[in-house]
């Protein structure tokens, strides 16, 4: 979501020249008048600007358009294919990775590649070597990528490059350790918050400047972003919603604490509830698939209840309620316009999204409940892949906007 930059004002803060180039990047193409007349610049210094980073083959002369009269003036862009990105999405059993360029296409994604996150250094070299392999099979040149960004679950400060949740072994940031194995620049984000700036730049996001996106996989965070930018915190762990202290229960939650909102309302709890369910004797279409309760994951619960299995609709229609308790307290304390649902989970479409919406409307505000807009995720499992692509691309451009 772009928003007007002025060179003059930031001459001596900023090179001029990136700030033309990241307006192109995020506003689209435009006439050197019109670029003149967005950043408060004479013409002729845009013009200089411009055949600059036309030289160094980052911006290109789209051709004259249509006008009024005079002179039909040309159209400059960005290079397309002047820089590459790669996106990194870590999930529990599987990890994605795409490839996106200068002008904010996803050009090759890799699919679910089978990859099982454990907090081992044979997992993180795995992932490496995962990463290895997407980038020897791209037939572009090597040198214009400019970076990777890595999605992960949990406690990551993206400006140390360190993950608490995961690959914690030494002092050294993650980001530095990856970076000597591939060879490429590594810039680490939290996987909701990845997610959110992909739906904010290049999904459901219109206008609004507001907004929570939930990301319902095996855990719950929230992506948040106000007046328009990701919030991180004091220490970037801003989000951490599902471990929230919502429920008075027993169960013990990833984080060593009880009644955390992930304890009921997780995939993680999806699963523990599933095989529950189970064990006391209750049928299911996944029984004649997986015999061993215990190797049943939400994938399968999540397909089953596609499939219309009774047991596994009910449960995720509990799910929903206890989700939209947690969503209706995040909208009583922030008011946004926008509240995104996506992951994993959302996979159930109505399944879930009926019952959440029901819980929102019972325990939120109702002044408070009117003023924001629900909604499911249009990226859906691209989400997060765009959104490490897009902030990788922000470095690049040195764009924070």
């Amino acid at each position: 979501m772009s928003r007007p930059l002025h060179v003059a004002a930031n001459y001596k803060t900023k090179d001029p020249g990136r700030i033309i180039l990241g307006y192109l990047a995020n506003n689209g193409g435009m006439t050197l008048p019109e670029l003149g007349k967005r950043l408060n610049v004479s013409v002729p210094k845009v013009t200089v600007l411009v055949n600059d980073l036309k030289k160094d083959g980052l911006v290109q002369d789209y051709g004259k358009i249509e006008s009024s009269g005079g002179r039909r003036p040309n159209l400059y862009g960005v290079a397309a294919d002047a820089a590459y990105f790669i996106g990194v999405d870590v999930k529990q059993y599987h990890v994605s990775i795409g490839l996106a360029d200068l002008d904010k296409n996803l050009i090759k994604n890799s699919g679910k590649i089978p990859y099982n996150l454990d907090n081992t250094v044979e997992s993180r070299d795995e992932l490496c070597r995962h990463i290895l392999t997407f980038i020897t099979g791209l037939s572009i040149p090597k040198n214009k990528i400019q970076g990777v960004g890595i999605n992960l679950s949990g406690r990551v400060n993206y400006k140390t490059g360190h993950s608490y949740s995961y690959f914690y072994f030494d002092e050294r940031p993650l980001s530095k350790i990856v970076e000597e194995k591939i060879g490429y620049h590594v810039y680490l984000e939290n996987d909701s918050r990845a997610m959110a700036y992909g739906e904010f730049c290049m999904g459901v996001v219109q206008d609004e400047k507001d907004v929570l996106f939930l990301n319902l996989d095996y855990g719950i965070a929230v992506g948040i972003l106000m007046d328009g930018k990701l919030y991180y915190g004091k220490s970037g762990y801003a989000g951490e919603v599902g471990h929230m202290p919502v429920f008075n229960n027993e169960y013990i939650c990833r984080c060593g604490k009880k009644g955390c909102l992930e304890t009921q309302a997780s995939g993680w709890a999806l699963v523990r509830m599933f095989r529950e369910k189970l064990l006391e004797g209750s049928s299911s279409l996944i029984s004649s698939k997986i015999t061993d309760p215990d190797k049943i994951t939400m994938e399968d619960i999540i397909q089953a209840a596609i499939a219309d299995d009774v047991l596994a609709i009910e449960l995720i229609a509990q799910l929903g309620e206890n989700l939209g308790r947690g969503i209706a307290s995040l909208i009583n304390v922030f008011n946004p316009e926008l509240v995104i649902l996506g992951g994993s989970l959302m996979a159930t479409q109505e399944y879930i999204w009926l019952p959440i919406k029901t819980a929102i409307n019972k325990y939120s505000l109702s002044l408070v409940n009117n003023d924001t807009r629900l909604s499911m995720s249009k990226l859906g499992e691209d989400a997060g892949l765009l959104g490490a692509c897009l902030l990788v691309r922000n470095r690049f451009l040195d764009f924070t906007g």
